[in-house]
C-alpha cells in the first residue's frame, strides 16, 4: 500500500517548486492525497482493518494541517492545489 520511490516522484512532479523539491507543502499534501485514495480503496473491500484505517486517519489529519498551512500563508496556491487534486466538492 505504500508508495514507491517512483510514484513519490511522479505524484510529486507537477507540484514541485524546483527541481529536488521533495518537502514542500504542496508535494507533501499531493502525495498523502494518493495514499489515502489507496488506503480508502483497501478499506472499502476489507472493513475490519482498523489497524489501516487509525492510519487513514492520522494521514487525513496531516494532509488537513498541511492545507491549513497553505490556505494562511500561500491561498493562491492553495486554491490552485485544491482544484488540481479535486478537493472539497
Amino acid at each position: 500500500m505504500a508508495l514507491t520511490q517512483e510514484e513519490k516522484a511522479k505524484i510529486a512532479e507537477p507540484f514541485r517548486i524546483h527541481l529536488q523539491d521533495t518537502g514542500s507543502a504542496e508535494v507533501q499534501i499531493a502525495q498523502l492525497t494518493e495514499e489515502i485514495r489507496r488506503l480508502t480503496e483497501h478499506l472499502k473491500v476489507y472493513k475490519k482493518d482498523f489497524h489501516s484505517q487509525r492510519g487513514l486517519m492520522l494521514k487525513v489529519g496531516q494532509r488537513k494541517r498541511l492545507l491549513r498551512y497553505l490556505a494562511q500563508n500561500r491561498p493562491e496556491k492553495y486554491t490552485q492545489l485544491i482544484a488540481q487534486l479535486g478537493l472539497r466538492g
